[in-house]
């Protein structure tokens, strides 16, 4: 039996992964979808990437078993930080359609200026939560914005996490995404996969993703 920790991206909870969870737990797996702080029922004053980190790591470390690390999207900032901080929990750490931060990067200097424009313009309200998209699903919350601006602090010790795999959705434009894969399909420390579908992989494409992230228990 292997470990999955599994942490959404933006405006999302844990319950973005339901359905991957499901097909992973019927394959005999334990998993835990998490819902980071501000991002659930109750509101959380002065979170920021930090702090989503800290979540992460007290999750792997609240095990014995190094778990298959998994992020989306915006999920891709923490758990690089918290493989930075506890890479002996960490069996394998995958990015799905997803950020992948040097030192000192964030999601505002990593993305693109179509999103930075929604960022603002979602966090207009009161300049600390980017509201969500009104496409998005209804259990979506307000993004911490301290979490899109923050700057990551890696020592690089997440590169000693053996298995790196990231995982492009092709079938949406404007992806912030496939430079990246184009880059790291060509480097012999990372597996790369790609989906014929949109950026929000665990929804659109439950089955294909758990199909993925099994290679890697």
């Amino acid at each position: 039996m292997a470990r999955f920790v599994l942490v959404p991206g933006g405006w999302h909870g844990g319950w973005a992964f339901d359905a991957v969870s499901q097909a992973l737990v019927n394959e005999g797996h334990e998993v835990q979808a998490l819902t980071l702080s501000g991002l659930g029922d109750e509101p959380a004053i002065g979170a920021n990437l930090e702090y989503h980190i800290n979540e992460v790591v007290q999750a792997l470390r609240g095990h014995d078993t190094p778990a298959v690390l998994v992020g989306h999207s915006y999920g891709g900032m923490v758990i690089t930080g918290a493989a930075d901080r506890a890479p002996s929990h960490v069996k394998a750490i995958v990015y799905v359609d997803a950020y992948v931060p040097d030192n000192g990067a964030s999601v505002w200097s990593l993305t693109t200026p179509t999103y930075r424009e929604r960022f603002i313009a979602g966090a207009a309200a009161d300049g600390l939560a980017c509201a969500p998209a009104a496409h998005l699903d209804r259990r979506c919350r307000p993004h911490p914005m301290a979490t899109f601006l923050q700057a990551i602090s890696l020592t690089g010790d997440w590169r000693k996490v053996r298995g790196k795999a990231f995982v492009a959705a092709f079938g949406w434009e404007g992806s912030p995404f496939l430079e990246l894969y184009e880059r790291l399909r060509l480097d012999p420390e990372w597996a790369t996969h790609r989906l014929d579908c949109a950026h929000d992989v665990p929804r659109l494409a439950p089955d294909a993703l758990a199909g993925i992230l099994l290679k890697y228990v």
